[in-house]
């Protein structure tokens, strides 16, 4: 027997010995008839717990949830201390009509001419027709919602009928497509639009409610147990400003994995390389977005789904702060770490989007006491004044800690166009225990997912699950209640260095994922794959966003040698959304003359 480990305080540990450990994953990679085998060993009463315990004894999950003392007391949600105002913002009104909120964001915007961009007079470079593009074709006649819904309609088609199908939508329905779109037009043609977004093609990822659509989270079955009879809240709240929604996105099953195999409904590809994946759970919402189909799409994010495709397919991610935004009518509306958030093709089109979707449940405003949203004044000369004064936060250890170089060189490169054209500040800091956050992290959202789904799985529905999640779920099971609270004292703990550490910066950064798009194996097709290698490079910088609840956001800074794009990661303060859409926004512009067009792409506004 071992003897007990016992850490200090967190208020008593000495920074200056802190010392950068690599992850280290003991895991092996199956795909096919041995992935198969070995989900039905570990599935088998007793030699699957043995294998279990082997290899959470490998990776030293026991050591640290089991016998080691954790000073802290235990912190079942985020919770912040009060933080100062963000500087140069425009307060939402949350309890306003999202319509309202919309129009305030689009004043928060810098500049933009459309009709420029739409005759090609100013470009000579690829880049995504943005909202305003859209809004303007409508405005001025140039298009309308009904003919870019009749260029979208047969490219989602196609994209099912592939063989193997590798679709982008889980349920579509092109009659109830044509529909909205026939309705928008309409209003367009009567001179009532209902917002900017009037006209604007969504889509929502299969675990968020949009009716008359199902909520399968990718499986077989959830829709079975649980029926859609509503729109989600934030899903509500889109609609009634006039968004048009293309249908459910594909999805990695119930959001257990970070690369968007999904055996069930076929996988989705990369844009950028069809060969690859598209990272996940959100695949579908990050795909239909980087082929231009969609101005942008709702994913959730409980462990950098959200953040994870967008870097992969080259387009913007926002993670919320924990709450800020309603997840009623959700599959993961119970858990401690998920947000819904959007996907856009730019930074302006997610601060549109989610000036309409924000605003806390009424549960969450009393327990958590969110600041007001707030977005960045882009149009403001306050802005750039803001933009010179921002302290970046690098652990340069971890940064450069990725699959390949081209990675953490891109996002330095980044880095030094910030503070060569703004004046911004770049601070080495030191971040402890980032592997103790990653198992608290896999312990919070694993027993919030078994506790979720065990009333199903005990009904039957269990087998009917794809491999690899079922591998999750036998590890997920192995946790005990003393595993749980243990990582909610790890929870508080790690939150008070990252409050310490927000004294000194106002952003941390760290590239999105410390791997590009991985290759899809010809054998993980048919049956899925588990990789926690991979896993834990798509995984290393996103984690924290989640335990914390902070908000963070991934925006496109370039491509590997392989033309794959890369994501910078900006991790803000609590309630800080203004300030990383305010800095991903200066990046986006640095940057965007590197940007290119995927090899997967469609203009439907102009087809």
């Amino acid at each position: 027997m071992g003897k007990k480990l016992v850490m200090v305080p967190a208020e008593e540990l000495d920074w200056s010995a802190v010392k950068y450990e690599q992850e280290e994953i003991k895991a092996p990679h199956l795909t096919g008839f041995v992935f198969k085998l070995f989900v039905k060993i570990l599935e088998a009463p007793l030699i699957g717990s043995l294998i279990i315990s082997h290899l959470k004894k490998e990776n030293k999950m026991d050591e640290l949830l089991r016998r080691t003392v954790i000073p802290e007391a235990p912190m079942f949600k985020p919770e912040y201390p009060p933080q100062e105002p963000e500087p140069a913002v425009s307060v939402l009104d949350e309890d306003g009509k999202a319509e309202d909120r919309v129009e305030l964001a689009l004043k928060c915007l810098p500049h933009y001419d459309p009709a420029s961009h739409l005759n090609g007079d100013s470009i000579t470079y690829f880049r995504y027709w943005k909202i305003r593009d859209y809004a303007h074709a409508y405005r001025s006649g140039i298009a309308t919602p009904s003919m870019v819904a009749e260029h979208i309609i047969p490219v989602i088609e196609e994209f099912s009928r592939k063989r193997p199908p590798t679709p982008l939508l889980i349920s579509f329905d092109a009659e109830e497509l044509r529909k909205q779109a026939a309705a928008s037009t309409k209003r367009f043609e009567e001179g009532n639009p209902l917002s900017i977004l009037d006209g604007i093609f969504m889509a929502i990822k299969d675990d968020i409610d949009c009716y008359p659509h199902p909520s399968k989270g990718g499986t077989t079955w959830m829709h079975e147990v649980r029926s859609v009879n509503e729109d989600a809240v934030c899903v509500s709240k889109l609609r009634s400003c006039g968004v048009i929604f293309v249908g459910k996105a594909n999805m990695h099953e119930l959001g257990m994995g970070t690369t968007g195999n999904n055996p069930n409904y076929g996988t989705t590809r990369n844009p950028h390389a069809l060969d690859r994946y598209t990272g996940g759970s959100s695949s579908g919402p990050a795909a239909i977005v980087a082929s231009g189909l969609c101005s942008a799409a709702l994913g959730t994010d409980g462990g950098g789904s959200v953040r994870i495709p967008s870097s992969l397919c080259g387009v913007v991610g926002l993670k919320t702060t924990y709450a800020r935004v309603d997840m009623e009518g959700s599959l993961c509306g119970g858990g401690t770490v998920e947000i819904i958030g959007p996907i856009a093709s730019s930074v302006e089109d997610a601060m549109l989007v989610y000036s309409a979707m924000l605003g806390s449940s009424l549960a969450d405003r009393i327990s958590l006491k969110p600041s007001p949203p707030c977005l960045p004044n882009l149009s403001s000369y306050d802005s750039l004044n803001t933009l010179g004064s921002l302290r970046l936060g690098k652990y340069t250890a971890w940064f450069n800690d990725v699959d390949s170089t081209d990675i953490s060189d891109k996002c330095e490169e980044a880095l030094n166009l910030l503070t060569k054209n703004h004046g911004c500040e770049v601070v080495e800091i030191v971040l402890p225990e980032l592997n103790e956050m990653r198992h608290a992290h896999v312990v919070s959202i694993g027993s919030e997912t078994q506790q979720s789904l065990s009333p199903d799985i005990e009904d039957g529905k269990g087998v009917r699950l794809t491999y690899d999640t079922r591998t999750s779920m036998a590890l997920f099971q192995s946790f005990t209640a003393g595993d749980y609270v243990s990582a909610q004292c790890l929870r508080r703990r790690i939150m008070y260095y990252l409050m310490e550490i927000f004294k000194k910066v106002d952003i941390i950064v760290t590239p999105t994922t410390g791997m590009t798009a991985p290759k899809i194996p010809p054998s993980a097709i048919k049956d899925g794959e588990t990789d926690m290698q991979v896993t834990g490079y798509l995984m290393r910088f996103v984690l924290i966003a989640n335990l914390l609840g902070l908000p963070a956001i991934s925006v496109p800074v370039g491509y590997d040698k392989q033309g794959l794009p890369i994501g910078l990661q900006l991790l803000g303060r609590p309630w800080g959304e203004a300030s990383i859409l305010r800095l991903a926004h200066a990046v986006e512009e640095l940057c965007a003359k590197s940007i290119k067009k995927p090899a997967s792409f469609f203009d439907v506004l102009r087809s």
